[in-house]
């Protein structure tokens, strides 16, 4: 059965993000066309952002999936690591501030970026 890899970005138990992989298996749909099961949705928006864009530190307000369109996107977190996504890659970013908890920005989050020469084009879909 044909799975695809699943870019998570997550808030950890330790309140900091980090990255995982997890397969959604492809078991729907025929041989030539295979389909993981419908997940639901909230929406979703478009953004462009120009050469140069860069964000402060920050958590995920609702989790959702993030589709690279155009151009390039890195993110890095706290821990100084970081991680290049290239149209046609996406992650599902779900690292949001844990409850109860006040945002520290040399604690919690993740940062962005447009790199490369194109401006970076993103689908963003509420999960």
């Amino acid at each position: 059965m044909p799975v695809l890899t699943k870019v998570v970005l997550f808030t950890d138990t330790d309140g900091r993000a980090r990255f995982r992989e997890e397969t959604v298996a492809l078991d729907q749909g025929k041989p030539e066309s295979a389909l993981s099961a419908l997940m639901p949705s909230g929406g979703f928006q478009l953004r462009q952002s120009p050469l140069g864009f860069r964000s402060s530190f920050h958590c995920t307000t609702d989790p959702q999936w993030v589709f690279i369109l155009g151009g390039q996107m890195e993110i890095f977190l706290q821990d100084g690591s970081s991680r290049v996504f290239k149209p046609g890659e996406h992650f599902y970013s779900a690292d949001v501030l844990p409850a109860g908890q006040t945002f520290d920005a040399t604690v919690h989050g993740h940062w962005s970026r447009q790199v490369g020469p194109d401006a970076l084009v993103t689908l963003f879909v509420r999960g």
